[in-house]
């Protein structure tokens, strides 16, 4: 496996808030991630926000104005949770706060790729049916959404989110190369993989990959990935026919 190196700069951090901080680091301590955290690529701080509720219960909810069913966080613990982040440690964290929201807008290849260009993010994990509006206005929190559909709160979202960040740090991967190709780098799919054996099953490996013609290999796998990228993303297969539409104007 790779062991991450640091490249001497500041490490990218990530603040956590969260009710669950035992939760982390989670997954995100193990393989290529947890050997980033290890050489200091990048910083992991959780904060629980029980912990700038007022009352003696520690409440961080009350039911939702107007009625219906579940809680909703209060707009006062959030907000104070979120500013004590913003200074936490007496180091101030400029990147962006960042609610995770299935109504939020979705995280894509190109959003995580410019946190990472960031110093980091502050991550505001809800609960229960979500957070008072009032807040996300006051504090132009950023909503991100990881899927459609609903999980029972930010965490796993959070990982979701930092995982996706921190393997386009510098240093983490040990093939920049193996980025540039991924899946949504240019809008598509990622082409089919093989490895060994040749034959397996009684299926084989595609001739062309077998072949060391370098230039038809590409074009395969080129191939391969808008083939696939039209049959299962036609959203995405749209972007990529309106860019090279925008493309040959421009010529």
């Amino acid at each position: 496996m790779h062991i991450p190196e640091s490249n001497g700069s500041a490490p990218w951090l990530a603040r956590v808030l969260t009710i669950f901080p035992e939760m982390f680091p989670g997954p995100l301590g193990h393989s290529l991630a947890g050997k980033a955290l290890e050489a200091g690529i990048w910083q992991l701080e959780t904060l629980d926000i029980r912990s700038f509720a007022s009352d003696k219960h520690r409440s961080v909810d009350d039911t939702p104005f107007g009625g219906g069913a579940g809680m909703v966080m209060r707009p006062d613990v959030i907000s104070a949770a979120v500013e004590a982040a913003r200074g936490h440690g007496g180091q101030e964290h400029t990147g962006p706060v960042i609610y995770l929201s299935p109504r939020g807008a979705p995280l894509t290849q190109e959003r995580a790729r410019a946190l990472a260009d960031s110093p980091g993010a502050i991550l505001l994990c809800g609960r229960y049916e979500g957070v008072d509006q009032r807040a996300l206005d006051r504090l132009e929190v950023e909503e991100l959404s990881v899927g459609d559909y609903v999980l029972s709160g930010g965490e796993l979202a959070a990982m979701i989110l930092m995982d996706a960040v921190v393997r386009l740090l510098p240093g983490v991967m040990g093939n920049v190369e193996t980025l540039s190709e991924e899946s949504f780098e240019q809008s598509l799919l990622e082409y089919p993989l093989y490895t060994r054996p040749a034959v397996w099953e009684g299926m084989e490996v595609p001739e062309v990959l077998l072949s060391g013609h370098h230039e038809r290999i590409r074009q395969w796998r080129q191939a391969q990935a808008e083939e696939i990228t039209r049959a299962r993303r036609p959203d995405l297969w749209a972007r990529v026919e309106a860019t090279r539409a925008g493309r040959r104007k421009q010529r």
